[in-house]
């Protein structure tokens, strides 16, 4: 009796007691959640350009921040340093679709999913060789610090995190459920053969979505590497999105939206509440648990199209 009330009773006598301590948890579940969805939407647009899961997005998170970090250490100046990486990832995105891409057009997308794990390794590596394996600490010129708002504490980087997050995904889904590019990636997405068959540049599509992934990836690791410093535990943060995808949908923006604010605030709500009850680390599975939910019950997630096999 005394274990149903601690999880079924006492966690909602204290949400229920101090509303403005939950206001901080959900907010700081909210900014968690819009960078889950940042980086979810990169996989997404892959997903529906190629139909192939890009193992090596959150690696790119950790490539692009790292290549930022390391050229303002050379003392290139800070907005100098950010074109040159976004540079650089346009660069990757074109290297990437000419080297890994078009040879495997046409392959079945295990062997592309394959691929995408070895891409995985060679940008770890290759970042590590350029730029070592040390923590690096990136400064964005936005202070660590917190603030009260009517008694609510924020945080000021936390903030300015979730804002940034939240213009990028609205300009991106804007952007591919209204542009001409965002129906031809739709078209890609339902049928290769037939987009080529009207003109459609798949070549281009493919690094149209790479370099977005690139962009976003670079967003991502600068909001990261901000608060925990640059270093390779970074990719395992972004993979954090995996079970956003699961959630919402491999093919549905809006689902990535949802499912990374789903995410963000449940793992908060659960470690700061039903947390102590099992030792604490509730945010490191949480996310897991729930995509193993949803993979048994709802394997298409919230927004994606309904799984029909053919036979």
């Amino acid at each position: 009796m005394g274990l149903l009330h601690a999880v079924l009773v006492a966690p909602f006598v204290d949400i229920a007691s101090n509303p403005r301590f939950l206001a901080e948890v959900l907010i700081g579940g909210i900014a968690a959640g819009l960078m889950y969805s940042l980086v979810a939407l990169g996989f997404v647009l892959i997903f529906k350009a190629s139909g192939v899961f890009n193992f090596a997005q959150g690696v790119m998170v950790l490539f692009a921040a790292l290549n930022l970090v390391g050229l303002i250490e050379l003392g290139v100046p800070v907005l100098a340093a950010l074109v040159l990486t976004m540079a650089i990832m346009v660069a990757l995105a074109f290297a990437i679709e000419r080297v890994v891409l078009r040879p495997l057009v046409n392959q079945e997308h295990i062997i592309l999913f394959m691929a995408t794990i070895g891409l995985t390794f060679f940008l770890e590596g290759f970042g590590e060789m350029v730029w070592g394996a040390n923590v690096k600490k990136l400064d964005v010129g936005i202070p660590d610090r917190s603030f009260l708002v009517s008694g609510i504490q924020m945080n000021q980087l936390e903030l300015f995190a979730a804002a940034t997050a939240g213009v990028m995904v609205a300009v991106l889904a804007v952007f591919f459920q209204r542009t001409r590019i965002g129906r031809a990636l739709r078209a890609v997405a339902d049928d290769h053969e037939a987009a080529l068959s009207i003109g459609i540049p798949l070549k281009t599509i493919w690094v149209v979505v790479w370099s977005v992934a690139g962009l976003v990836a670079i967003v991502a690791g600068i909001m990261w590497g901000a608060k925990s410093g640059v270093q390779f535990s970074l990719s395992l943060i972004a993979l954090k999105s995996l079970p956003v995808l699961i959630l919402g949908g491999f093919t549905s923006i809006p689902g990535a939206i949802v499912g990374g604010l789903i995410i963000g605030v449940g793992e908060k709500i659960g470690e700061v509440y039903w947390g102590p009850l099992v030792g604490g680390a509730i945010e490191n599975w949480f996310a897991y648990v729930v995509a193993l939910a949803f993979l048994v019950f709802r394997p298409q997630g919230l927004f994606g199209e309904k799984i029909i096999e053919r036979v």
